[in-house]
């Protein structure tokens, strides 16, 4: 499975002979997937490539190893060892989750949110993220709003230390357990919770695309027989750790991701849990459901 033509190694013909193996090997978007698997194995920008010259035969092998390792199903983040999320770039591979564009949306929102906060006269609104895997938004979230003093919890050893690596130079206090008892010491003075936890149900094990199955870890995708026994313990710990005393009276707020199918059953989680108001659910870029955002209420039920 040669990517080159009777020997041809310009860059027209490996991009084209790249691109007509993903498509036989199924791959969803083969044209973008070759570009990036080129500029990869030669150490350019995608912007590069035209510049280029014939590749070498180093390189073609190189190219040609990865090509196949992605037609067996091997993710493109793990094959060039990053992903990109909003305007930062990560390390990913084994063991973690990688960023999907669809949470580049509610990140947008919270980012929105905490501007206003911002003007509304909080100088450091304090941000904390449950379940961090990659650290993807706590990264985002950092980097765009600089004032934001940025938590963010993981519990698999695997992930954090792949947050570990994304989080270092972003100033984010990063801490290795469970989002169940995870802050202690910010009970009550959180602006902003926000998560993206597992919650797809048990029994949809055969649904999820084999790539996903195999290579993504189980921990960040099930959750549960419904899919929500994670957003549960979110709702749990995002009252317990939010603030009720924010500007004109407005508690503090927590955004967190669920699938398609949960657009009624996710925001009825924090309506049910009582302690919530102005709970509601917002889409992303395709039209589908996509986050739910609550806030805290000055009443309700205690913190368990």
């Amino acid at each position: 499975m040669p990517v080159a033509d009777h020997g041809d190694r310009s860059i027209a013909v490996v991009l084209r002979r790249t691109g007509r193996l993903l498509t036989d090997g199924g791959s969803p978007s083969p044209a973008a997937e070759a570009r990036t698997l080129l500029a990869h194995v030669l150490g350019v920008e995608l912007g590069a490539l035209v510049l280029a010259p014939p590749l070498q035969a180093a390189q073609l092998e190189a190219l040609t190893a990865l090509v196949r390792r992605r037609i067996a199903g091997e993710p493109l983040q793990h094959l060039t060892g990053e992903a990109w999320f909003r305007t930062v770039r990560l390390e990913v591979g084994p063991g973690v989750f990688t960023p999907r564009p669809e949470t580049e949306v509610m990140t947008g929102w919270a980012v929105d949110w905490l501007r206003h906060r911002i003007a509304d006269g909080v100088a450091a609104p304090v941000v904390v993220e449950l379940g961090a895997g990659s650290g993807a938004i706590s990264a985002a979230v950092s980097a765009e709003v600089p004032a934001a003093l940025v938590h963010a919890v993981e519990l698999s050893e695997d992930a954090l230390a792949w947050a570990s690596k994304n989080l270092s130079r972003h100033g984010v206090d990063l801490r290795h357990g469970d989002l169940a008892d995870a802050f202690p010491d910010l009970d009550r003075t959180v602006d902003l919770v926000i998560s993206n936890p597992p919650y797809i149900p048990l029994e949809h094990w055969d649904g999820v695309a084999e790539e996903v199955r195999t290579h993504e870890p189980h921990l960040a995708l099930f959750s549960g027989p419904d899919g929500l026994t994670a957003m549960r313990q979110v709702a749990a710990t995002a009252h317990r750790l939010l603030r009720v005393d924010g500007p004109a009276g407005r508690g503090g707020v927590v955004a967190a991701e669920h699938a398609e199918v949960q657009a009624d059953s996710a925001p009825a989680v924090f309506i049910d849990h009582g302690g919530f108001v102005a709970v509601a659910d917002h889409r992303d870029l395709t039209g589908r459901p996509r986050f739910v955002t609550a806030q805290r209420s000055d009443s309700g039920r205690m913190e368990r």
